[in-house]
């Protein structure tokens, strides 16, 4: 007989026990939900709802079930619908008739809803600690190669000469603001629905402050309805969670191109590289193009569960279920990335000279000639203007900005001097741009130093 089988004259159909049941992924909330049994049981013999052998009784039982997960002892099965209904099954074959008071004063669907929320803040703190991680990498990898120069690209073409530690350092930036995405989802993750029952509240006299304390919320639903159909919470994780995969995609991007034999900037270690069955010479970069491919997934599930929410009245439905395995694969996923990539990035070899060479001779600094003539005074658009037809000269003569000479600059412009020449050099065009947040070897180090003291404060570096 199911537990809430009274009412029904027929077994449930095989198959709809099959497709019905969440068993299969849900299993994974069972330290959630046996802790907020607990505190559940707790509450009601303080409220005078169970008597304090009863909750004693049942608490002991909860215990035993929670070593008998924890040593894989525990038995599962599909007829048991999901692992609220066999913890309370097993808790009753465990204590007797009084393990079915647990469920006083509550109904599944306040009781899933608060074991989600317990996990997606557990969640939330393992994410937190692994984008440090990965910060971490970075900025050591950043400091290991402060000086290194390559081209900075628009459009995938040479724009620029940057330093590659201020390269990393964006992707510092970006996992820093990814980092505060999560910690406004835990903020918003911290509500306990406990208490809502079905969707309207609950007869007995319950205190949910106390099981509120019990489990570490700071905040209540203030609305039962709310309470059991709210999934923004993981909305937001999930949504969090894909801006961050494509943040790690577009840098799985860069470490696919730079080592490749096009650019060679860098080499994957070999622990983190595969090879070819047919090809011996190949070293290929896998991990981070499966980072690249699972970001689909990841934004795949924020997807599907907006969908799953858009047409929801209000209170429980079953189309709910669909959002743990959405969750659980997010979570996953995200996690086994921001792991992977902080060892690779750790072991990451760099090329700082082939970096340079290919710095030289691009035309990267064109601008750095414009701007010279703009600070002599002329208008930036008309030094744009001559600079470009310097660059046509150049291609047209097959050389590169650094092989003119003085006088084929002056040719260009009066408004050229000696120290022209000084601005093509790619040293020179990093060394200059000291503007807030640029490349200039100051700025950069002040960049590491601001990283690295709030790495130090999270206790990551």
């Amino acid at each position: 007989m199911k537990l809430w089988g009274g009412r029904f004259s027929k077994e449930t159909a095989a198959e709809v026990e099959e497709f019905t049941a969440s068993i299969g992924f849900d299993r994974r909330l069972w330290e959630e939900d046996i802790a907020g049994s607990l505190a559940h049981v707790k509450m009601l013999a303080e409220v005078g709802v169970l008597t304090a052998e009863e909750a004693a009784t049942i608490s002991r039982g909860l215990e035993e079930i929670r070593e008998e997960i924890k040593s894989g002892a525990f038995a599962y099965s599909a007829e048991l619908e999901d692992i609220h209904m066999h913890i309370e099954r097993r808790l009753i074959e465990k204590v007797g008739p009084v393990g079915g008071k647990v469920h006083t004063a509550r109904s599944r669907n306040d009781q899933v809803a608060l074991d989600t929320h317990l996990w997606v803040l557990r969640k939330v703190d393992e994410v937190l600690k692994l984008i440090s991680g990965l910060q971490a990498a970075l900025v050591r990898k950043a400091r290991a190669h402060q000086n290194a120069i390559l081209p900075g690209y628009t459009h995938l073409q040479h724009a620029q000469p940057i330093l590659f530690a201020h390269h990393l350092l964006a992707y510092f930036e970006m996992l820093e603001r990814d980092r505060a995405r999560f910690l406004g989802c835990r903020e918003r993750a911290d509500l306990m629905p406990l208490g809502a029952g079905a969707l309207a509240g609950t007869t007995f006299p319950i205190d949910r402050e106390l099981v509120a304390r019990e489990l570490g919320f700071s905040k209540l639903y203030e609305n039962s309805l709310d309470a059991v159909s709210d999934r923004d919470y993981i909305l937001e994780f999930l949504s969090a969670s894909a801006i961050l995969m494509v943040h790690l995609s577009r840098l799985a991007e860069e470490l696919i191109l730079w080592s490749s034999q096009e650019f060679g900037f860098v080499e994957l270690d070999d622990a983190f590289s595969t090879g070819s069955s047919i090809m011996p010479q190949k070293k290929n970069p896998d991990v981070p193009e499966l980072v690249r491919g699972k970001t689909g997934r990841v934004v795949g599930h924020l997807t599907a569960l907006l969908m799953v929410l858009k047409g929801l009245p209000l209170a429980y439905n079953k189309d709910l279920q669909e959002d743990k395995e959405a969750l659980f694969d997010t979570a996953d996923t995200v996690c086994a990335s921001l792991k992977i990539f902080t060892d690779l990035i750790a072991t990451l070899k760099v090329n700082e000279g082939r970096m340079l060479a290919a710095a030289r001779g691009d035309f990267s600094t064109a601008t750095d000639l414009a701007d010279y003539l703009a600070r002599r005074g002329l208008p930036f658009r008309e030094a744009h203007a001559v600079v470009g037809r310097l660059v046509q000269k150049c291609l047209a003569e097959g050389k590169a900005l650094e092989d003119l000479t003085l006088d084929e600059l002056r040719a260009a412009s009066p408004l050229f001097g000696s120290d022209a020449l000084a601005a093509l050099q790619v040293e020179q065009s990093v060394e200059r741009r000291t503007s807030r947040g640029g490349t200039a070897p100051a700025r950069v180090e002040e960049a590491l130093k601001r990283a690295e003291a709030v790495l130090s404060g999270r206790g990551a570096l």
